[in-house]
């Protein structure tokens, strides 16, 4: 009974995922051609004053894995006076994977002037680039410190 009802589940998850999509949802083809649709606003919306509007255009061009916004993106780890504009920035250059954004990134690890920051862009990097390359060492408030191996 146990492995008449399993059998029928696998069947049952395999016609749901099989399934084309519903009437009114869009197909990857569209997601693509909205995505490209949305890069030029993106691109726009990194370079603004809004601190919102900026981090979240930087968080969505790193998801899109969009080349074009790699300097605009480095602009922002090197310039930006608040830590959360800086580590979306790095976020971002990391999940992009450009070697001038790693490049940046790596520096920052070195030179920000927020240990925060440090510390996420060294774990970012470990995360999305390359593991290990960075070691924390634990503190009372978290693994702030880091050292390079």
């Amino acid at each position: 009974m146990v492995r008449k009802a399993l059998w029928c589940g696998a069947v049952a998850a395999m016609l749901i995922g099989a399934a084309p999509a519903r009437a009114g949802e869009p197909t990857s083809d569209e997601m693509k051609a909205r995505m490209c649709k949305a890069i030029p606003s993106l691109l726009v919306a990194v370079q603004s004053d809004n601190a919102g509007l900026q981090e979240s255009a930087a968080y969505l061009l790193g998801e899109f894995k969009c080349e074009s916004a790699v300097i605009p993106l480095m602009g922002i780890l090197r310039g930006s006076d608040r830590e959360s504009a800086r580590e979306v920035a790095a976020l971002a250059l990391c999940r992009i994977g450009d070697e001038r954004g790693l490049y940046a990134v790596k520096r920052a690890v070195t030179f920000d002037q927020s240990p925060l920051v440090r510390a996420r862009c060294a774990w970012f990097y470990n995360q999305y680039v390359e593991e290990g390359t960075f070691a924390f060492l634990p503190s009372e408030s978290g693994p702030r410190q880091i050292a390079t191996r």
